[in-house]
């Protein structure tokens, strides 16, 4: 038996295996950084959507804080209270085309049974409290139920909660259908 037969294949078969392990190396490093990569862009993104949802409870915060100045300068004789209707399910279920129930959220767009829930629990449990709450504390409400909830614009929830109360059921489902998910 000659030598440099055994030996040849022995040599390319160590050579070959040094560098598939280099490569293999080399190839997960870059897996490791673009995995590293990839989660600093989802956490920058996490970070600028609470920032942006930040700034727009603080736009909308002042937007109402300039209603309210205006509407402070509009004698009392002028401003028109919004009387306690009585809820008429069978109204509501005619114009709406479903069955309704008295204070029940979930007839205002965006809002789901768990959203429902999760404003029950902080002491929202009726039309008229809904409709009385500012964005700001539903905003916050929704942002103390976890990053799922906080996504979610309450900005028309109190004038949606608002029609139902005063039972203006024509009215709430003609600007229901202009909304897209709860939102203007």
């Amino acid at each position: 038996m000659n030598l440099p037969c055994i030996l040849i294949p022995i040599l390319v078969g160590i050579i070959c295996g040094i560098l598939g392990y280099l490569l293999g190396k080399l190839n997960s490093k870059e897996d490791d950084s673009l995995a590293a990569s990839l989660q600093a862009d989802l956490d920058a993104c996490k970070a600028n959507t609470k920032n942006l949802n930040t700034k727009i409870a603080s736009l909308e915060a002042d937007l109402a804080a300039a209603h309210a100045k205006a509407s402070a300068s509009v004698p009392k004789s002028f401003v028109a209270e919004t009387p306690a209707v009585l809820f008429d399910s069978a109204l509501a279920a005619n114009v709406l085309g479903k069955k309704i129930k008295q204070d029940d959220l979930k007839i205002v767009e965006g809002i789901g049974p768990k959203i429902e829930a999760l404003l029950n629990d902080s002491g929202i449990k009726t039309w008229k409290d809904l409709s009385e709450t500012s964005t700001e504390r539903l905003q916050s409400i929704l942002d103390s139920g976890g990053e799922n909830y906080s996504i979610h614009n309450p900005s028309t929830w109190a004038k949606q909660a608002l029609f139902a109360y005063q039972g203006k059921w024509q009215e709430l489902k003609e600007w229901q259908e202009n909304l897209l998910g709860g939102k203007e």
